[in-house]
């Protein structure tokens, strides 16, 4: 193993691991001088070691990252640090701007957090738009002098420590190494440094190796533990694809009343762009002796142009559709955005996902909500999931914001994984269903179950039952909103394992006493739907229409909504029903109270980005529009030609319609950060 005496790798893992204890003595530095964990015992042992262990792995990851450059530097055929003067005049200069960058970052983040309790984010950029106060504000706060004196002097004993391994490691007699040996030993640092950058070594589904995320380090739920879990470099640039300026203020305060209107809030609570209020116990609450169960069933990619209910031929959810029959069929329910992420966020905040880019469950400024689900005390909270919850930070968001949230993911089912999202659907009911049925019967529970399978690759699992592949005309699905036949199999599978679901369920003790929620995350790309409505597909709302049934054989009789119902409504809807006293900070209201606007209206993002068109749906009419409110038309649903602007026939829907969705744009983008739990 001659690959093992080189002496660039052993330059550059010299380098690493000098990086790498910098930052683990500065760890050392925030959490005995600046974590106020380190002289209180607000916090259990297991969640801080965790959260140590998180930040650790991300110090590594950082090492290796930055060692990364003078790797490139080392191994250039010719010109490379061993034989080049220039080149290792290089590599010096860029070692040197990384200790002084890296000690500077820290000194930037100690001082942030004593300031603010956060660790270093983009907002701080805010403090150079009064450069010359928020300078002198920190020269009479801090000694800057001896700081300053202090970072150069320890940049420089690092720098020297970094030049003797150089001098150390690189100017010794190099020992040859031959093709197979080289080969050998760069698969072995390839392993390595995908795991140190990956930053786990267990638990790894490797159709989809989900890296270490800043998530991770908020499991606990508790936001002064997570802090100790965050590298402020990797922080800072987590958070550098978050707009300084998210919300436009002006705009905020302008649509408020309208907004507040809409939310039906009392007089006495619209101030202070205020959207906390208290709703009272509703007429239509249910009748029961003990609180009911909730469990929410996320139907992964699934339109309502697929479900059978909603029109669609060849009986691909017959399942689905005897729930519809025999419980409440919304036949008017939209996401207010598409994406999983964002349909999970918009289930549990209440409010629209309307970030230009990536999800909100991504910013770690946001990602500690206020959520209705807490208003359901007593309930002990379940999340199932087949896959990794730290896909796109999901996990960071309901750990911080669910109070007492117990989550199962990848890595605590017995099953195997089938593909990238985890182990299969069936799967994932049935050791859900074992974990419900284990819950005492006098203890309430809300579970939220989130699906996968009918999403790509569309995996048939070689053990799913009973269940059979059905081979129709390419054709026939293409003319009817199915691409091909995998699409249209895997929405039956998708149907199939919710029929197998509901079969455990009836044998379970839980069954009798709980409410069961369906809705589909979103549509996804479709060809033709001549069963829908024109508008469905000519105005971009197929992807928002969704299916949704709720399902109580013991409390609830079969029934039709008409009206237009959104995935904000849910949480207040079953609030209403259990006849709970609550506390809403959201855009959702309860779909039985009466809606202000007269005709129930509900926002959608009908095509997503920077520059969105948005609108706000009812039964009947579209109000669509720009994001800065140009280019509004009103869509008549029912229209053969559903393009037709019908502005100039109905005014008063206009004057109604237009101003809530801007409203309901601009006051969701506030919302995103106004209801953040700083509690947390």
């Amino acid at each position: 193993m001659t690959w093992c005496k080189s002496r660039r790798l052993h330059y550059l893992l010299a380098i690493a691991a000098l990086l790498f204890a910098v930052m683990l003595a500065l760890r050392a530095v925030f959490y005995f001088g600046f974590s106020p964990l380190s002289s209180t015992a607000d916090a259990p042992a297991d969640a801080i070691w965790h959260a140590l262990g998180v930040g650790i792995r991300f110090d590594l990851r950082l090492a290796l990252l930055l060692v990364l450059p003078l790797a490139a530097l080392a191994w250039f055929p010719r010109f490379n640090l061993v034989r080049s003067p220039l080149i290792r005049g290089i590599g010096r200069v860029y070692l040197a701007l990384v200790i002084a960058l890296l000690l500077l970052t820290y000194i930037f983040d100690f001082g942030h957090y004593v300031y603010l309790g956060d660790r270093l984010n983009i907002t701080a950029l805010r403090f150079l738009e009064d450069t010359a106060i928020s300078t002198e504000m920190v020269w009479e706060s801090y000694p800057v002098v001896w700081i300053t004196l202090g970072w150069l002097l320890t940049s420089a004993v690092i720098f020297y420590l970094a030049l003797r391994l150089e001098k150390t490691l690189l100017d010794r007699q190099g020992t040859h190494i031959n093709g197979w040996q080289a080969t050998v030993g760069g698969v072995v640092v390839f392993v390595g440094l995908f795991f140190g950058l990956l930053g786990r070594a267990s638990d790894i589904n490797f159709e989809n190796p989900v890296p270490l995320r800043w998530s991770e380090a908020f499991v606990s739920g508790n936001k002064v533990v997570g802090a100790l879990g965050l590298n402020p470099v990797l922080y800072l640039y987590d958070t550098s694809v978050i707009p300084t300026d998210p919300y436009d203020m002006d705009k905020v305060k302008r649509f408020y009343p309208r907004v507040a209107a809409y939310l039906d809030m009392a007089e006495a609570d619209r101030h202070d762009l205020n959207f906390d209020r208290l709703v009272s116990v509703q007429p239509h609450r249910l009748s029961y002796d003990r609180p009911p169960n909730i469990v929410v069933v996320m139907l992964e990619s699934l339109g309502a142009s697929r479900v059978g209910a909603y029109g669609t031929p060849y009986n691909p959810t017959p399942n689905l559709d005897a729930l519809a029959d025999k419980g409440w069929f919304f036949e008017h329910f939209y996401v207010p955005v598409t994406g999983t992420a964002k349909t999970i966020w918009a289930f549990f905040t209440g409010i629209p996902d309307v970030t230009p880019r990536e999800s909100a469950s991504r910013n770690p400024l946001t990602s500690h909500q206020r959520m209705l689900v807490n208003e359901f005390k007593g309930y002990r909270k379940f999340y199932f999931v087949g896959g990794n919850a730290g896909w796109a930070n999901l996990d960071g968001l309901i750990k911080q914001s669910i109070d007492g949230l117990e989550l199962y993911q990848e890595g605590d089912w017995k099953s195997p994984n089938v593909d990238v999202w985890g182990i299969s659907d069936l799967n994932l009911f049935r050791e859900s269903n074992a974990i419900l049925d284990q819950v005492p019967a006098g203890q309430p529970f809300f579970a939220y179950i989130q699906t996968a399978g009918n999403h790509r690759p569309f995996t048939i699992p070689e053990q799913n039952g009973d269940f059979q592949v059905r081979d129709l005309p390419a054709d026939k699905l293409a003319a009817n909103g199915f691409r091909n036949a995998a699409q249209y199999n895997a929405v039956r599978l998708l149907d199939y394992n919710v029929g197998e679901y509901m079969k455990m369920a009836r044998q379970s003790h839980y069954f009798d006493n709980t409410i069961f929620v369906f809705f589909g995350d979103h549509n996804n790309r479709i060809t033709t739907i001549p069963h829908m409505p024109p508008s469905m597909e000519k105005l971009g709302l197929e992807s928002n229409h969704v299916p949704h049934i709720i399902y109580s054989p013991r409390y609830l009789k079969p029934r039709r909504v008409e009206q237009a119902v959104s995935l904000l409504d849910v949480f207040p809807t079953l609030a209403g029903m259990m006849g709970m006293e609550y506390r809403n900070t959201t855009l959702g209201r309860d779909f039985q109270s009466p809606a202000p606007e007269g005709e129930r209206a509900v926002y959608v993002i009908i095509q997503e980005g920077p520059k969105p068109i948005y609108g706000m749906v009812s039964k009947d009419y579209l109000m669509r529009m720009h994001d800065d409110g140009s280019h509004a038309t009103l869509h008549d649903l029912s229209d053969p030609a559903p393009e037709t602007d019908h502005r100039a026939e109905h005014p008063d829907v206009v004057e109604t319609l237009a101003p809530l969705a801007q409203g309901i744009y601009e006051d969701a983008r506030y919302l995103l950060y106004d209801n953040v739990d700083e509690d947390r």
